[in-house]
């Protein structure tokens, strides 16, 4: 007999939300992800459990060409509200950035992702709802990571002197 997943019903949807939120919480990104996932096979245009299995999907990124990058990216296109798109659009490229940062990529490589991260969220900026400055937070966080990168074009003119030659 071969097993198949239980539907779970709209009228639990609401708490399973908030097991959604617990276990993201606790860093337990796989069981909210999989908590998300029958959310969205019981109602395929949830809003909030598109956007938590995004997040879900993206806390767990570890750096790795194997990152669920793609996945995470249907799932913010998914959402109907443009500024929630672009907003979590930013957070997707910023997470895989800071992921492949944190893995021990050169960091002058991750350049493009917080550039990147940062037009997302000037997007969501000139839609953002009033008072809401959540993205002019995260743009702050990503330029100042920015600065915080070496320019590489200096280290490699420093990594020559005038007299030498490069090698043959």
């Amino acid at each position: 007999m071969e097993r198949q997943l239980k539907t779970i019903s709209k009228s639990g949807i609401p708490e399973a939300l908030a097991k959604v939120q617990h276990y993201r919480y606790l860093n337990q990104a796989e069981e909210a992800e999989s908590i998300c996932r029958d959310i969205v096979a019981a109602d395929p245009e949830n809003q909030m459990a598109l956007r938590y299995l995004g997040l879900a999907i993206t806390d767990q990124f570890t750096g790795a060409m194997t990152d669920r990058f793609k996945e995470a990216e249907e799932n913010f296109g998914k959402l109907t509200s443009p500024y929630e798109r672009s907003y979590y659009m930013g957070i997707l490229y910023e997470r895989r950035a800071k992921a492949q940062l944190r893995s021990g990529q050169l960091a002058h490589t991750l350049r493009a992702s917080f550039e990147a991260a940062m037009r997302h969220f000037e997007e969501a900026e000139q839609i953002r709802p009033k008072s809401n400055d959540d993205t002019l937070l995260r743009w702050n966080r990503c330029l100042r990571l920015l600065d915080s990168i070496p320019d590489r074009a200096g280290d490699r003119d420093q990594a020559f002197e005038i007299h030498d030659t490069p090698p043959l």
